[in-house]
């Protein structure tokens, strides 16, 4: 998009544009890309589907872009773990503009991690070891195919093994945009984690419902 690259140029940015989800996850993966704009009208593959395949190699924080207006499909993209969400037409301010909020969130985050890091990347408590330093979990000794917000969450959870975690409290933690998102995409998200440890130890339970209350970790690690 000629016009986009043209505009971040001009508000300092350098884009590297390509026209394909192939093209761009080659680009990505082998590349130094601080922020990622995706087009969900992709030629050769769903936007949201490349969004999937970017979240098992990469951290990098995403905005999609998209022609669409349905609030189904926000809801969707921010379901996934999308950094924001755009819809045709926009301006190339208001693009830019949010691409500066993002990257802000994503260092502020970052640092606040950094802080709070060596009490949950020294703990190397089995079965469950988080480090922070590389992005991964372990769980039994194999490692977990985690989205960022699975990572997040799990980060959280072990920082505090017992502790319950209510659904604001993990929203507020995890999420960049908390208020953007709905009580159920905890849920979710935490129905996914659970089936990715079932699939390593099908007969422990590492995360602990608490209705009305929240989510914790098992206490005996």
């Amino acid at each position: 998009m000629p016009t986009l690259s043209y505009a971040l140029s001009t508000d300092g940015f350098q884009p590297v544009w390509s026209a394909t989800g192939g093209a761009a996850l080659q680009e990505i993966v082998g590349g130094d890309i601080a922020l990622i704009i995706l087009d969900v009208g992709l030629p050769d593959i769903n936007g949201f589907e490349l969004f999937k395949k970017l979240t098992q190699t990469t951290f990098v924080p995403v905005i999609f872009l998209t022609a669409r207006s349905d609030e189904v499909d926000r809801v969707v993209g921010l379901e996934l773990g999308a950094d924001d969400y755009i819809s045709k037409p926009f301006s190339p301010r208001e693009l830019t503009a949010r691409v500066r909020s993002v990257l802000r969130r994503v260092t502020r985050t970052g640092a606040q991690a950094a802080g709070a890091s060596p009490a949950v990347a020294t703990a190397a408590r089995p079965p469950l070891v988080v480090d922070d330093g590389r992005k991964t979990v372990t769980y039994f000794g194999k490692p977990l195919d985690l989205s960022r917000y699975e990572y997040r969450i799990l980060k959280l959870l072990a920082s505090r093994p017992g502790r319950v975690f209510s659904r604001n409290a993990i929203m507020g933690q995890v999420w960049d945009e908390p208020e953007a998102s709905l009580d159920r995409t905890v849920d979710a998200h935490i129905k996914t984690i659970r089936a990715k440890l079932k699939a390593v130890a099908p007969d422990v339970e590492a995360i602990h419902t608490h209705r009305g209350e929240g989510y914790s970790l098992t206490e005996d690690w």
